[in-house]
């Protein structure tokens, strides 16, 4: 347990405590103070495992082959410089580096101890699983590790550099209490085995601390595997991860389960092996059933290795039984291993075929599709009055469901943004400010509290900002990856996406459901594929473009800038350039790709209504953040809070529960998303969010089991934090916060360059892009929204989630092993 806001609060997650369905329903608050919806029958087979079910059972395999091993109680057989230390060299910030007693012994002199091992990756392919480290140290909070892949020597001093500019992402909590224990670092995206040719190893991140290490290892995906008994993890065949129960032939896993009035199986199968590995589904109950040893209802070979093949298998024989499934391999000789990827006992919703009712009986809706579109400015929809048809899908959506006219986001780049969205958290409580931060585990997502309802849940991620890489994949059942994209690198995902959901949909179609569609196609770069390239872009004009980007390109100072190409005014100036040209044609590209996404979305509403889903789900579709074209001299985005940026589209259709054509007016905030997606679901949402839900503004008789809580009006906030990371984006050491409120937007720039003013201050009705600073006219207006931001500034940071290094010193071995099985600590 630990405290989070004063209240005690569970911080393993949904797959690790038998009965946790109940528990989370039983331990979040309501919306508007209403009962949340009773959970489907849902049983999923990660919940229910526990390592007695496997028979026969066995115990770990003890070690495996390995990549690399390195132990210090025992000789070398190297030589070079280092043979002393076993090959580890002591880099900055560290001294005394010495084998003793067994054991390689040193001293930090910095927050950054530096040791590197240069290392001789193996010949065959494969994936890192973890880097396994046995280690005492007497002060620290943090052990980290990051791999270089040069095969050239390499320069500790330029590598601390680098690493000081950007944190290193593969990092665990240390209990620095001078006991030896064994931590296993895992990487937060996909590193093959021949990237590990060096190791930089940060033992500590305290100076003044000694340090103890025993064992180094190196421990790829396959040798994992073959080396421990069947388990729950979170594991990626083709950058698609799933929640997997891991097991391997010749064991059986036995699991017990009740099933619904219309039961079925959701599963997905897939190995690592280069081999055939059939496997095998078998219903045991309490008679025994056919033969006495169960009916087998599946029995699959896979031969192509790293992909999952999805299965539907019907249970319908047993319904309202208590039956046993038992999941056994087969393969060439023992030891053939499996993913049984997000096995699912679902219920199948009554629906009658060809009598189909409109809606649930519950008025809630059955499904959630919760679109995010990156990168896309709310001026640029025609449904908000832009002079292109960009989007008259959106524009036929928002006219059957509700419109908000100002919607605005709380950070201005995806990397903070999303977590904002998918928590109702600002990001001073979430804590993801820079490039290399990490989502809480304790954090609880919109995700989780469906999959806590019994819903099925898939994530579509666009770029890793909404991954792994930020510990984003909490709640999901399914996650796609933006490496699992075939077409890359490209922007343009929209298209592939809905590919992949609508078959999803197809299987799922009877069973409740949220789905996260994080689609980049508004982003750069905005060229995108045709006929859309050429809908208002002249494409004799492209030769002209790419010339004016050859002439700009060595004036841009920002290095990320420089290498994307995103000048900014004075920049184009110097190089002769004509800006308004320059900027036309990045609009007419940038306008295509909105359009072409927006005939995705329009495929994916006729899909849903081919289905008889059209009346039975929610869509909301919101952007995490606007762009910039020269607005405010700049071009990109993340650089500010201003309109172009923070002001973006928010639309919610509902056919038959929200009334078309509603049009809110009042300022809302992207963190009211979360509470209101699950108030209209019946959902219970977390104590901790900090937006409200805007059903209020729906119209009456919108809210289920009660009317909701008449609306306030609230302070909007949004910032620009300054970061340290080279991938943020520039300017790295500014830092602004906005707050919008009663028709006024202040913008606070505490960390400023020259010429910037403190304060700006504008009419936000008729100023949304923030052209003209009134805050010399209007100075108490400035002083009351001043003292809003810094009360704000004091609640967000008074309620900042406890890091995975705060939380970890009051959890048990047991359960960090268990969160970080499912990479939610790394």
């Amino acid at each position: 347990m630990i405290q989070r806001n004063g209240d005690p609060m569970m911080t393993t997650r949904p797959l690790l405590l038998a009965g946790l369905l109940s528990m989370s329903l039983l331990g979040l608050a309501g919306c508007g103070d209403r009962a949340a919806a009773p959970a489907p029958a849902t049983s999923r087979l990660v919940d229910v495992f526990r390592p007695e079910m496997v028979t026969p059972r066995r115990a770990a395999a003890g070690d495996a082959s390995v990549g690399a091993d390195w132990r210090f109680d025992r000789p070398y057989p190297g030589a070079g410089p280092h043979a002393a230390t076993h090959g580890f060299e002591a880099g900055p910030g560290v001294e005394g580096l010495a084998v003793s007693g067994g054991v390689l012994t040193g001293r930090s002199t910095t927050d950054f101890p530096l040791l590197h091992l240069a290392t001789t990756p193996p010949a065959e392919p494969d994936v890192l699983h973890a880097l396994e480290v046995t280690l005492s140290a007497s002060a620290g909070s943090n052990l980290s590790v990051q791999f270089v892949p040069s095969e050239e020597p390499i320069h500790l001093d330029e590598q601390l550099g680098r690493a000081r500019m950007m944190p290193w992402r593969i990092s665990t909590p240390l209990v620095a209490d001078g006991k030896m224990r064994t931590y296993v670092l895992s990487s937060p995206y996909t590193t093959e085995a021949v990237e590990t040719r060096h190791i930089l190893l940060r033992p500590t991140d305290a100076p003044g601390a000694t340090f103890r290490i025993q064992s180094v290892r190196v421990v790829l995906r396959r040798d994992h595997f073959a080396a421990v008994p069947a388990g729950v993890s979170w594991q990626g065949l083709g950058e698609i991860y799933r929640e997997t129960l891991v097991s391997r032939a010749p064991d059986v896993v036995r699991l017990p389960v009740r099933l619904g009035g219309r039961p079925w199986l959701d599963l997905a199968v897939g190995t690592v092996e280069e081999k055939p590995v059939t496997f095998r589904v078998a219903v045991e109950t309490g008679d025994g059933g056919r033969d006495g040893k169960g009916e087998e209802v599946l029995e699959r070979t896979v031969t192509s290795f790293n992909r999952w093949e999805p299965l539907r298998i019907d249970l319908a024989r047993w319904a309202g039984r208590d039956v046993t499934l038992a999941l056994s391999l087969g393969g060439s000789g023992d030891g053939a291993l499996g993913f049984w990827g997000a096995p699912v006992v679902r219920d199948a919703v009554d629906l009658a075929q060809g009598d189909q009712p409109d809606q649930p009986e519950d008025g809630r809706p059955q499904g959630v599709i919760f679109i995010v579109t990156d990168t896309l400015r709310r001026d640029h929809l025609d449904a908000y009055g832009y002079g292109r048809d960009t989007a008259p899908n959106l524009t036929r959506l928002a006219k059957e469901g509700a419109l908000f006219r100002d919607c605005l986001s709380e950070a201005t780049w995806t990397k903070v943004a999303m977590p904002s969205l998918l928590t109702s958290l600002y990001p001073g409580s979430h804590g993801v400010i820079d490039f290399g931060d990490r989502l809480p585990s304790s954090a609880h997502t919109i995700a989780e509290a469906y999959r806590g309802a019994g819903y099925a849940t898939l994530g579509l991620s666009s770029v890793f900002f909404t991954g792994r890489l930020s510990n984003l994949h909490q709640g999901f059942e399914e996650l796609h990856e933006s490496a699992s994209l075939v077409t890359k690198p490209s922007s343009k995902t929209g298209r592939e996406y809905v590919d992949r959901l609508l078959p999803w949909l197809d299987t799922h179609r009877d069973v409740p459901f949220f789905v996260f569609l994080h689609v980049l196609d508004p982003h750069f770069p905005y060229e995108t594929y045709r006929p859309y390239d050429t809908w208002w872009a002249d494409p004799a004009k492209k030769a002209q473009y790419q010339e004016q980007i050859g002439a700009v390109r060595p004036h841009i100072g920002e290095p990320l800038l420089r290498m994307i190409g995103m000048p900014n005014s004075s920049e184009l100036a110097a190089a002769g350039v004509d800006a308004a040209s320059f900027t036309q044609q990045n609009l007419d590209w940038y306008d295509g790709s909105i359009r072409s996404l927006d005939a995705e979305i329009g495929r994916l509403v006729t899909h849903l209504r081919s289905l008889g889903l059209d009346k039975r789900t929610l869509i909301a579709v919101v952007a995490d953040h606007g762009e910039e074209f020269l607005d405010h001299g700049k071009m990109f985005h993340g650089q500010s809070v201003y309109g172009e940026l923070t002001n973006v589209p928010l639309l919610l259709w509902d056919p038959g529960r929200i009334p078309a054509g509603t049009v809110v007016e009042q300022t809302v905030q992207n963190i009211d998303l979360m509470p209101t997606l699950l108030d209209l679901s019946g959902v219970a949402a977390p104590k901790e969010a900090q937006g409200t839900s805007l059903v209020s503004l729906l119209g009456p008789g919108v809210a289920k089991g009660g009317e909701p809580k008449p609306w306030r009006e609230r302070p909007a906030f949004s910032e620009k934090s300054a970061t340290v990371d080279v991938l943020g984006p520039p300017p790295r050491d500014t830092q602004s916060f906005a707050v919008t409120y009663e028709g006024w937007k202040l913008i606070f720039n505490e960390k400023r360059g020259p010429g910037v003013p403190e304060y700006e201050l504008y009419d936000h009705r008729r100023d949304p892009l923030d052209r003209n600073d009134v805050a010399a006219r209007n100075p108490e207006r400035v002083q009351q929204l001043a003292r809003l931001i810094d009360g704000w500034r004091r609640k967000v940071r008074s309620e900042r989630l406890p890091s995975d290094a705060e939380a970890g010193k009051s959890l048990g071995n047991e359960e960090l092993e268990r969160l970080r099985s499912l990479g939610y600590i790394q």
